[in-house]
């Protein structure tokens, strides 16, 4: 038996309940990955996070979205008096009263985010960041039938066909993966009464690929590995331009191809780092590491601007503590050191991107014009 909840609905929550005391399973399976489930069974766990060891991994671009994702679902639950996630504490709970054994069948959420991230193109990447940023400070007025309507199938199909159109990418690793993922680990539950709690936007998925499991998930929770020669493309074409400069047209050229590349890489970053109220000290290295760091994409401009604002304002344990109150709030993100860090890191690697792009029609004119 599966139950479609909508994460953030008021009487989701009773029909988990419900479902659980009329059905009266022998496993509860969860919508959650093991990290999920331990951080709802210990909620003190998100204080013991290093963001610098975060940035260090390259995994603070998974946290801000991570961060995001859970900011909409909070202010969406807020309004309506339910917390994100209320559902699957209740079927912890229930479980828990009843001595029900409980199984997260989710996919890691890291692994999920890494692989859309890693499948996205440069543009889409930078299209994605753009709109967190706008989520951040635009929250839509949504009444809560319009939750409770996400419920029903139409409106279920509408959704996914609506992420279809705009990112297939997106689609195919959040939803149908994930949909794939969960229906084995469902299937190979052990017990002879099953009640899975899911989110209502995979019952359809679900619902096919439990009749026809994949056989083998393990291709799932692997990252696949960037193509390196993609993040070359730019690097190959502004080294070309500088040096097609210095050696068939004149050194002066060069110079001047240089001197552009700079100023636009450098100033766009900066002023991502302004953006993101950062320390002084981190502007000035995120306006010297991006002219560096753009022509290398194995570095980023964002983690070294992140690095040093981490430095700087070390965060304490009461910034984690009330992050996900501060989340809530567009300002909250400017004032709490963590989300500020995360800020710095999304802002610069934004500018850099920026800069490049603003720098090399800039280039290609000068080529053209022989100055």
């Amino acid at each position: 038996m599966i139950v479609g909840t909508a994460h953030v609905s008021r009487s989701s929550v009773e029909e988990t309940r419900e479902a659980i005391a009329r059905f009266k399973p022998d496993v509860i399976a969860v919508e959650l990955c093991q990290n999920r489930y331990e951080v709802m069974r210990n909620p003190s766990k998100w204080s013991e996070m290093d963001i610098v060891k975060v940035i260090r991994e390259k995994k603070a671009l998974l946290l801000f979205a991570n961060l995001i994702m859970s900011s909409i679902q909070r202010r969406m639950g807020d309004k309506f008096g339910v917390k994100p996630g209320e559902e699957m504490r209740a079927a912890i709970e229930e479980a828990d009263k009843a001595g029900i054994a409980l199984a997260p069948v989710d996919r890691s959420v890291q692994t999920t985010l890494k692989r859309a991230w890693n499948s996205l193109s440069f543009w889409e990447k930078n299209k994605f960041l753009f709109s967190s940023l706008y989520s951040i400070l635009d929250m839509e007025e949504i009444k809560e039938e319009d939750i409770e309507n996400l419920k029903e199938k139409d409106m279920l199909t509408q959704a996914v066909e609506e992420i279809a159109r705009q990112s297939p990418t997106i689609k195919r690793v959040l939803i149908d993966e994930r949909d794939a993922y969960m229906a084995r680990r469902i299937v190979d539950v052990e017990g002879s009464r099953v009640l899975a709690v899911i989110g209502a936007g995979h019952m359809e998925g679900l619902a096919g690929q439990i009749r026809n499991p994949l056989q083998d998930i393990s291709v799932l929770e692997e990252v696949p590995e960037k193509k390196g020669w993609m993040g070359w493309i730019l690097p190959i074409a502004v080294l070309s331009l500088v040096l097609g400069g210095f050696f068939f047209r004149s050194p002066q050229q060069g110079y001047e191809m240089v001197k552009w590349w700079i100023i636009c890489s450098a100033t766009l970053s900066g002023l991502g780092a302004i953006a993101a109220l950062a320390h002084p000290l981190t502007i000035l290295v995120a306006a010297v590491s991006a002219p560096i760091t753009t022509l290398n994409p194995a570095l980023a401009a964002g983690w070294f601007a992140g690095l040093s604002e981490a430095y700087i304002k070390k965060p304490k344990v009461s910034d984690f503590e009330s992050i996900h109150e501060d989340i809530m709030k567009a300002k909250g993100w400017w004032t709490n050191p963590i989300t500020r860090i995360l800020l710095v890191v999304v802002l610069v690697n934004l500018g850099a991107s920026v800069g490049a792009i603003v720098a090399m029609p800039i280039l290609t004119r000068i080529v053209l014009n022989g100055g």
